[in-house]
């Protein structure tokens, strides 16, 4: 596999700055970060701000469905897949209700992402299910007091161990050396903020340089 990132933003103006650089496979969204974003959570804007994310080339877009009962969240997974068949992921928190709902969005052939994984047996249900990814929270495992690093390590092992093709998307990632660690472990896919994007170039001697060959080249 190679390495998969996903801009974690429901911003317009984020897409616009991030997405043309092709370091993004696709982009996370779920209704935290619309609010956050002052965009709201509707059908009839998340359909506009699909074409939007979409527009600039992207192979993926993932949408949180919501809904008081398994029968609201089925069919809002249903038409927020429908917006864009074949790009759109539908997430679904790993809860009972989210793994009922799961099944059925799998069997009519709609891809699904588990959220909001905590715990690595976890992985376990997004293996028997067969989903496209589970995202466990790297920053908040940690805000738990725990090793969220080797956590997530131990997911990536029990789906290898189980020869799954569903792929770890560790999200909630807070600094560029948990990146650097976890890939060197073997995994693979991440979503990450705009300010994690802008840190992977935060490097003080590459500007340096750079603007030593700009000076060169002009004298």
């Amino acid at each position: 596999m190679t390495l998969r990132l996903f801009l974690d933003s429901a911003d317009p103006a984020h897409w616009q700055q991030w997405l043309p650089s092709g370091l993004f496979h696709g982009v996370t969204t779920n209704p935290t970060l619309l609010r956050r974003a002052g965009q709201p959570c509707s059908l009839e804007r998340l359909a506009q701000l699909s074409r939007t994310a979409l527009a600039h080339g992207i192979e993926e877009l993932q949408l949180q469905a919501w809904g008081g009962s398994a029968a609201a969240m089925r069919e809002c997974g249903e038409a927020l897949a429908a917006l864009a068949p074949g790009r759109i992921v539908v997430k679904l928190p790993v809860t009972r209700q989210g793994a009922a709902v799961a099944r059925e969005l799998l069997g009519e052939g709609i891809p699904v992402t588990f959220t909001a994984c905590y715990e690595p047996h976890q992985v376990l249900i997004a293996a028997a299910l067969g989903v496209r990814y589970i995202a466990p929270y790297l920053g908040r495992i940690c805000d738990q007091g725990r090793d969220g690093q080797a956590d997530v390590i131990a997911m990536q092992r029990s789906l290898k161990g189980l020869r799954s093709p569903v792929r770890l998307l560790v999200a909630s990632l807070r600094r560029t050396e948990e990146l650097s660690r976890l890939t060197a472990a073997g995994l693979d896919t991440f979503t990450i903020n705009p300010e994690l994007a802008a840190a992977l170039f935060g490097c003080d001697a590459t500007q340096a340089a750079s603007d030593r060959f700009e000076s060169d080249a002009t004298t």
